[in-house]
């Protein structure tokens, strides 16, 4: 690998085509390449939040995930190949039972806000949606493993939990949505 980054601007995409891992080229349109732009997208997100305060133990979870998420983006590159394993579905799987533990039911809907983190770990909530709506939509046009839809369908549960999680963290609560509300019109 370490000469294979020597090199950043290689112009070998000047004519919208990007190499994937097993040596072919794509377009950069291709739905191979959104659903690995997404999962990219999602990792640097995660990244973001890693800037905020955050428990120690939640700090080295969430810098486990940008490797899964790494690893996913691997495995979605190299047409065939797998990366993501039934472990990693179950270690989200834990985390969530763990994290969702302590936190009160919900009886309202919140919306996305409160502490900083829990605004980011809202919008990785989001972005980890719209990545696994594009590995369906990958997988509904080529055959991919079912795991890193089955990871990402996880990933978005636990960023929901963390949010709230988070604002408990800094203090808050959920913010909830008020029905009723009244709005200017």
């Amino acid at each position: 690998m370490g000469n294979r980054l020597s090199k950043i601007a290689t112009r070998t995409g000047d004519n919208g085509t990007t190499g994937l891992g097993d040596g072919s080229r794509t377009g950069k349109d291709s739905l191979r390449v959104h659903a690995m732009g997404d999962v990219d997208e999602l990792n640097s997100h995660v990244g973001l939040l890693l800037c905020e305060d955050l428990p120690p133990a939640l700090r080295e979870e969430l810098v486990s995930i940008q490797h899964d998420l790494f690893d996913l983006g691997g495995e979605l590159c190299i047409p065939g190949y797998t990366m993501i394993t039934e472990s990693h579905v179950a270690r989200l799987d834990a985390l969530l039972e763990k994290y969702n533990a302590d936190l009160p039911p919900l009886k309202d809907f919140i919306l996305p806000a409160g502490s900083r983190g829990a605004a980011q770990a809202h919008v990785c909530r989001t972005v980890a949606r719209r990545a696994e709506r594009a590995i369906v939509t990958l997988g509904n046009a080529e055959t991919i493993h079912d795991k890193p839809r089955q990871y990402m369908n996880r990933l978005s549960d636990l960023m929901f939990v963390l949010s709230r999680v988070l604002n408990r963290y800094a203090g808050g609560s959920d913010v909830l949505w008020e029905k009723d509300r009244k709005r200017d019109v």
